[in-house]
């Protein structure tokens, strides 16, 4: 049995190969990745796979980014150590979803379940497109407002007056229309799973940002894309490759 694992947390991702290892001595990890942008361009270059575990949140955004992206050739177990992503879409989809740090029996059923369906010659667990857009759905109630410090007072900001949300040294920051700049305890991949994604797209690692504060969009190296925001970012703004598609589709819908 081949097996990938996605999972950004070195130690989440030992103890992980670890017990699998137990459970199934014969199993063979090929490879561990990091992030999103990895796992696109393993798969896209190793489609013969039995298994793959996937952590939900990921250093550079959401493993359903994945799935947009590319085919992902074998069934997937999700593992996440929130408990908010709607559990039940995945019961009912009988997509197994493992809570961190994962239990070794609970470890154990899943791959025993895996190994009965490929057995019965279910190839894909369930449908994947319908997990995403059942967690997706089930988080219909989006974030309006953020609380923020300002001049030692907490004043609240409203999300339509957002331009984005940029990342930098581990601190979060929002940017408004106006170009004032206030610092978030909120993760970028918190903010992910909050904004509305109708108005809210992350390009990249560090940056999430509102479709109508995009002045102009130019072609970049790489099938890259250089965005112009308003206001203007300090630094180049530049749609990662793996998301240029996901990202025009985002625009055009």
């Amino acid at each position: 049995m081949r097996i990938v694992i996605v999972e950004d947390e070195t130690p989440a991702a030992n103890r992980l190969e670890r017990m699998i290892k137990e459970i199934r001595p014969h199993a063979q990890v090929d490879k561990r990745l990091d992030s999103v942008e990895d796992a696109v361009e393993y798969f896209n270059t190793h489609p013969t796979l039995d298994l793959a575990f996937f952590d939900i949140q990921l250093a550079d955004g959401l493993s359903f980014d994945i799935f947009s992206a590319v085919s992902i050739p074998c069934p997937v177990i999700f593992t996440t150590a929130y408990d908010h992503y709607a559990v039940k879409a995945f019961k009912v989809n009988s997509v197994d979803y493992l809570l961190k740090p994962v239990d070794e029996e609970e470890l154990k059923h899943a791959i025993e379940k895996f190994e009965q369906l490929h057995h019965n010659g279910q190839g894909q667990l369930t449908d994947i497109k319908s997990i995403i857009q059942a967690v997706r759905g089930d988080q219909a109630h989006y974030r309006k407002r953020f609380l923020v410090k300002n001049a030692g007072r907490l004043v609240f900001l409203q999300s339509e007056d957002v331009a984005y949300f940029f990342s930098e040294e581990g601190i979060t920051f929002l940017v408004t229309r106006s170009n004032e700049r206030y610092l978030l305890e909120a993760t970028l991949e918190e903010l992910e799973t909050q904004l509305d994604p109708e108005c809210y797209f992350r390009v990249n690692r560090k940056m999430i940002i509102c479709s109508e504060c995009i002045d102009r969009i130019e072609p970049y190296s790489n099938n890259r894309l250089l965005l112009k925001l308003k206001p203007d970012f300090t630094e180049e703004v530049v749609v990662s490759r793996h998301r240029t598609a996901e990202f025009k589709q985002w625009l055009d819908h």
